[in-house]
């Protein structure tokens, strides 16, 4: 039975490595041919850049490490407007911040995974993809009760390890369709115009908890719906449609 066990996993490696080769040479032979910055639909292997982008959901993804005073803020918005994020959680903030933690889930939002130390997940080797991962799935179950089954990499940095590592405990690597930089440009109208100018279902929108995004959040949340895009939990939002 351990005989049949590696050998599957060396089988799960292998197919993970050739999906990954295929999409790096697919992005790599889109960009020189396109002269631009290139964003998978919806990659293969566990990797998300986006939704169902046959429906209208859309998704407002908040990751968390700092910036726990604007929280209360964009939760408050959040229930003006009647709508629900993923937040991605660093471990090092939940063991800090309980009680906001149980803020976020007690008023419906998911809870998602976005590592312990944010570390650059494509300079870890297995097991210390695994540690940072796990480390925090165990904070949030023990805080919560809940199993995580999104990661974020921190700075989007992943390659195949940490891609076969977050699925070899049961996750998605989810990265993102469109980013406000709102850690690094404090800016309210550029925030507003990055997160919705051509919006479209399956997008998600990474966002931080800063200043700015408070102030452009009511903004963002109103054009979206205005576009009859529905704002919804990152799950939710790579669901298929049902006919």
């Amino acid at each position: 039975m351990r005989k049949f066990h590696i050998g599957a996993i060396k089988i799960k490696k292998w197919l993970i490595n050739i999906g990954l080769v295929f999409i790096l040479l697919l992005v790599g032979g889109s960009c020189i041919l396109a002269g631009v910055n290139y964003v998978p639909t919806m990659a293969v292997s566990g990797v998300y850049y986006n939704g169902n982008k046959e429906g209208n959901n859309i998704s407002l993804m908040i990751n968390v490490y700092w910036g726990t005073e604007y929280i209360d803020d964009i939760l408050q918005i959040f229930k003006e407007k009647n709508v629900k994020s993923t937040f991605f959680i660093g471990g090092t903030w939940a063991v800090m911040n309980e009680n906001c933690l149980k803020k976020i889930y007690e008023e419906g939002h998911e809870i998602a995974n976005h590592g312990y130390h944010h570390k650059d997940h494509d300079k870890l080797n297995e097991e210390q993809n695994i540690e940072e991962i796990q480390t925090t799935h165990k904070i949030v179950k023990e805080l919560l009760g809940v199993e995580m089954n999104l990661f974020a990499p921190p700075s989007g940095a992943y390659d195949k390890t940490t891609v076969l590592s977050a699925s070899e405990l049961g996750y998605k690597t989810i990265m993102w369709t469109r980013d406000t930089i709102d850690w690094r440009d404090h800016d309210e109208n550029l925030i507003y115009k990055r997160a919705v100018k051509n919006a479209a279902g399956g997008d998600l929108i990474l966002m931080h908890p800063t200043k700015e995004t408070v102030l452009a959040l009511p903004k963002i949340i109103d054009d979206l719906q205005n576009k009859g895009l529905e704002i919804t939990t990152v799950s939710q939002n790579l669901k298929p449609n049902i006919a």
